[in-house]
């Protein structure tokens, strides 16, 4: 996966596109992501004991990480990404300015 915790991204198709955040979490085997403030969805929840109320509670949901662009710390800019090999390490780079990420 290209895309890591604490990135900064882009949402780039859905309901909520063109807006930016922060990655909260990260599921590898489901290639899902749940991004800050992205995919905000309400749910309706019982009264669990007797004279309580019930409740609409916000819920940030995971989203597909083919819907969303890493956006460079140094340019900007949403970009794709790069590796390259520096002394024995791998580094992401931006594909755009060519700068480490």
């Amino acid at each position: 996966m290209k895309i890591k915790k604490d990135d900064t991204v882009l949402i780039i198709c859905g309901k909520d596109k063109g807006k930016k955040g922060k990655v909260l979490e990260i599921f590898p085997r489901e290639n899902r992501i749940v991004v800050e403030g992205v995919n905000i969805v309400r749910k309706h929840r019982r009264p669990r004991n007797e004279g309580e109320k019930g409740q609409i509670i916000e819920i940030v949901k995971s989203i597909d990480i083919s819907n969303v662009k890493l956006v460079c710390p140094k340019c900007g800019q949403s970009t794709r990404v790069g590796y390259k090999i520096i002394e024995k390490k791998k580094y992401k780079i931006c594909k755009k300015c060519q700068q480490e990420i």
